[in-house]
């Protein structure tokens, strides 16, 4: 064989052996994505959070600051919070920061001249508040986080005992890998999030970042939309983007599921069908309307909850543990999905994941109760 002759045949012998390689190596990132997803959709039904801890401090007030009292996800941990609260035998004061940097200020300021036993931050971030923060600190009341940083656990710096979220990369993984299974591996994607909110952020950019693995899906944008202002701001703003990408959007992943609140109409007037492309996936929370949108296929395919309830009561046994100078629990729940396949078994008829797990009965062992 003649060097030209031998140079094109290794040539061709490499570009064969790279047409081989490249779709398996797609089809195994499309496997390990279909094994997550298995996963996730999984019923918990088996307690795995704390089963020691210290006995129950009487009589003590707690308040909660909500980011804003609109969100879904912030009600129904406040509603947990309540719930455990009474349980324990503790009052529970909320205060509604309604959405905005002054509001929120406003309600911390107000918490800190209440003096109450211990603050929940419910919903925004240790840095926004950080003077507020401070002064809880050097009054020595106790701050329990919920969504308070993209990590859970404690945040010495920032003053905070115990931050209580699931893990923000396995919520963000899930909710992206949705979106490539169900795509088979070519998801056009849109995603939503608010940089007022530094998890936000960090969500966001995690699922851009299981989207941008995928070879076969593209990011078409990143939205950075503020939440609050969804109700006047998504309509227009989904109009533009299906003018913008047409049928190339096949999917939206949002931070939360109050985007999918407010493109309904927008979607619906484009002829758009409830069960159809672009399907949306929210990494956080599992608000009512997403479950009720779930639950009859209009405009939402899934969400990635926040055990909402159960986690009112990790935060009161967090602070109880933070009276006693105990170390926090340690417990972070594990992420679950739902979709239309299992919304009613890990929905119920309340709308919301409430794992049957037996959560309340093992806090009130921990308790003494």
């Amino acid at each position: 064989m003649t060097p030209i002759r031998m140079h094109l045949a290794l040539g061709l012998v490499a570009l064969a052996c790279s047409s081989l390689t490249a779709p398996a190596h797609a089809d195994d990132f499309l496997d390990a994505a279909k094994k997550k997803i298995a996963t996730a959709t999984m019923t918990k039904e088996t307690w795995d959070g704390p089963t020691t801890g210290p006995k129950a401090v009487a009589s003590k007030t707690l308040v909660f600051v909500a980011a804003d009292m609109k969100n879904g996800g912030i009600v129904g941990v406040s509603k947990g919070v309540e719930e455990a609260g009474k349980a324990i035998g503790w009052n529970v004061r909320v205060i509604d920061g309604q959405g905005s940097v002054s509001g929120r200020t406003a309600a911390l300021n107000q918490a800190l001249a209440l003096k109450p036993a211990g603050i929940v931050v419910g919903g925004f971030d240790t840095t926004e508040q950080k003077v507020a923060f401070e002064n809880a600190s050097k009054s020595g009341i106790p701050l329990v986080g919920w969504h308070a940083g993209d990590k859970p656990g404690p945040n010495e710096k920032a003053g905070l005992f115990a931050n209580v979220t699931t893990v923000t990369d396995d919520v963000a993984d899930i909710a992206a890998s949705w979106a490539v299974v169900d795509s088979g591996g070519k998801a056009g994607v849109v995603i939503f999030t608010d940089s007022q909110y530094a998890i936000a952020v960090y969500k966001a950019r995690a699922m851009e970042a299981i989207i941008k693995k995928c070879g076969g899906c593209t990011v078409l944008s990143f939205e950075d939309s503020p939440i609050a202002d969804s109700a006047t701001r998504m309509p227009q703003l989904t109009t533009s983007l299906l003018q913008r990408f047409g049928d190339k959007w096949t999917h939206s992943l949002a931070i939360n599921d109050l985007y999918f609140d407010f493109m309904g109409p927008s979607l619906t007037a484009a002829g758009k069908k409830g069960d159809g492309n672009p399907k949306a996936v929210s990494a956080g929370d599992g608000s009512e309307a997403a479950y009720q949108r779930i639950r009859t296929k209009r405009f939402q395919a899934g969400t990635v909850p926040e055990p909402l309830n159960m986690q009112g009561w990790q935060i009161v046994d967090e602070m109880n543990r933070a009276f006693n100078k105990a170390a926090w629990s340690g417990y972070s729940p594990k992420v679950h999905l739902v979709t239309a396949e299992n919304v009613a078994k890990d929905g119920g008829p309340k709308n919301e994941f409430d794992p049957d797990n037996g959560y309340r009965d093992q806090y009130k062992r921990i308790w003494g109760k």
